[in-house]
């Protein structure tokens, strides 16, 4: 068997002495490559050369954002062609990597894989497609994308990421300027009226849609990797509905969200649409603003070694 480990060196949970382990135990089942991402974009580089080279596995060892990288680097070939992937958590948050029930801690997450690959298991996934850009676990346009590009530039200054730099991001984004934006996304489904005069959009392709540290944060909790894409729209930012959506995401209370909320359940197409350029990002990624994204549900796309 040829693997491929996908390293991201700026990983900020793991040191140079925890890869040298995980290199090691991986090299006792396989044939292994080791690469470590030099750039942006470069995760993609090497799956896709990878899996163009009839590589069997390719693992990832970063956050969410180099996991992403390499998932479309996948999908560059046809589906008969893909590698198996693996995922070893080693950003901030860890998402996708808990989403499928691994252990936060690599060494654990790294055991995980290996029993897989000695007994041949693996799990069939579907992913998020955003114009022609795949997704593991979430979207967004709006307030959260905004938020993270807020935390992006605080990252970019030096700062770590962690709860306390995203919660204060999100109320400072929130206080100065969603409060007071005209709502003017627009979603419409496949087949479906237009929805207008929408504030934010997030749409998950599974479930939970972040956490908050050890909290998972529940925005569309039917959201499944078997299934199509789910859409949690607010109509307005004002400060009543705003806060009890919030509360009802962090205690897990998602039925009655109210009539500010509009939600959206295995949707396989739909467009968002925008009078105005809206912060938008993908699996925590911020990729610039955008008017308008048509968004796709890839079932069975990938085969996710967990």
């Amino acid at each position: 068997m040829r693997g491929l480990l996908v390293v991201n060196p700026k990983a900020t949970t793991t040191s140079a002495r925890t890869r040298d382990v995980l290199v090691g135990a991986l090299r006792s089942t396989m044939d292994l490559t080791v690469s470590f991402t030099r750039r942006r974009g470069h995760g993609h580089a090497l799956a896709l050369e990878a899996a163009k080279d009839g590589i069997d596995v390719v693992v990832a060892l970063g956050g969410d954002g180099t996991i992403n990288e390499v998932v479309n680097g996948l999908m560059g070939v046809p589906v008969e062609q893909r590698p198996k992937l693996g995922v070893v958590p080693g950003g901030s948050t860890n998402v996708f990597v808990r989403a499928l029930g691994l252990p936060r801690h690599p060494v654990e997450a790294t055991g995980v894989i290996l029993d897989c690959l000695r007994d041949n298991r693996s799990r069939e996934i579907g992913l998020g497609r955003a114009d022609d850009r795949y997704f593991t676990f979430c979207a967004g346009i709006g307030i959260d994308a905004a938020v993270t590009r807020r935390v992006e530039r605080a990252r970019h200054k030096g700062r770590r990421a962690s709860p306390m730099l995203y919660a204060r991001s999100f109320f400072r984004e929130y206080a100065f300027e969603a409060f007071n934006r005209t709502p003017a996304l627009t979603l419409a489904p496949a087949g479906e009226e237009p929805l207008s005069g929408l504030a934010t959009i997030i749409v998950q392709n599974t479930a939970p849609w972040t956490y908050v540290g050890d909290r998972p944060i529940q925005a569309s909790p039917e959201a499944s990797f078997d299934e199509g894409l789910d859409v949690l729209a607010l109509k307005a930012m004002r400060p009543p509905g705003t806060i009890q959506t919030v509360t009802k995401m962090l205690s897990k209370q998602t039925d009655g969200y109210g009539k500010q909320v509009v939600l959206r359940h295995d949707l396989s197409e739909f467009v968002v649409s925008s009078t105005t350029p809206q912060a938008f990002q993908l699996d925590g990624d911020y990729l610039g603003d955008r008017e308008k994204v048509k968004f796709s549900s890839v079932p069975a796309a990938l085969r996710v070694i967990c």
